[in-house]
């Protein structure tokens, strides 16, 4: 009997022994992506080239930050807005969870909800790593005229409407869970992680603006990406420059491109994260 076990307890070691292989090939791999930038290419001339390029992530240096996407927003117009983005937002969380990138859920002014939740007490536990003090880009004004709020949706007014993040995407196990741009700094350098790949709301207020976002992430020296597909703007089209919701938030993109990271579609990213290798 002891014997014919042998063979078996053999087999079960090898099975163990490729699954752990296949999980590192997996860490190491590449994603390939294409990115859209802008160049001034002669300065001052207020005439901006758009370029493409491409980089190879590995997928152990690189994380997706889910920002702000609350479960409902005081603007009617933002909360529909959300629900739709969120729907096309969760296969791609899940497909890049699955793939091993890690996943940061960061739902400011939520964090009483998660307080119990182990997504949430993992990142209490990192250790403090002190950012560097910022490089000092330019922080030119935006394109578009938000300073009322950006509402389109007449007669809404402002109140704290969210409780949690929108439950469409979901929060996996290895999933973290904070609103604090040093708190989450900390675990970028814990975990070796570079590269952020930035989706959620809004393009034209927090994603750039909040503690844990693109300002202040690339002022830090992480390497921020925004998937520009994957969030909207809080942008009314009866203020400055009088143009559609869509284009608003296209004109902000473009912003983001010329002065702080560039921009990817989640299309790119799915395909990506299919042929890593």
């Amino acid at each position: 009997m002891m014997v014919r076990m042998f063979p078996a307890c053999s087999g079960w070691r090898q099975l163990a022994a490729l699954a752990l292989i296949s999980a590192a090939t997996a860490l190491a791999a590449n994603l390939q992506l294409p990115f859209r930038s802008r160049v001034e290419a002669f300065k001052g001339s207020g005439v901006w080239e758009e370029v493409r390029l491409q980089a190879d992530f590995p997928i152990q240096q690189t994380a997706v930050l889910i920002c702000d996407m609350w479960d409902k927003h005081w603007c009617s117009g933002a909360t529909r807005r959300v629900e739709a983005l969120a729907v096309r937002m969760a296969p791609v969380v899940e497909r890049a969870r699955a793939r091993g990138v890690q996943i940061i859920h960061a739902p400011s002014e939520t964090m009483a909800f998660y307080q119990d939740w182990p997504q949430r007490k993992r990142l209490l536990r990192v250790a403090k790593v002190e950012p560097p003090a910022p490089l000092g880009l330019l922080d030119p004004p935006l394109p578009i005229d938000d300073t009322a709020g950006g509402c389109d949706s007449a007669g809404d007014q402002f109140y704290t409407a969210w409780k949690r993040e929108i439950a469409i995407i979901s929060i996996g196990e290895a999933d973290v869970i904070s609103d604090d741009g040093p708190q989450i700094y900390s675990f970028l350098q814990e975990r070796g992680i570079r590269n952020l790949l930035v989706m959620g709301v809004h393009v034209n207020m927090c994603v750039l603006n909040r503690s844990f976002a693109i300002k202040k992430m690339t002022n830090w020296g992480i390497r921020c990406v925004l998937v520009r597909d994957l969030t909207d703007s809080m942008y009314d089209p009866k203020a400055r420059p009088y143009v559609s919701h869509e284009r608003g938030t296209e004109l902000v993109v473009e912003h983001i491109e010329k002065y702080w990271c560039p921009s990817m579609l989640s299309t790119d990213l799915m395909r990506a994260l299919e042929e890593a290798r």
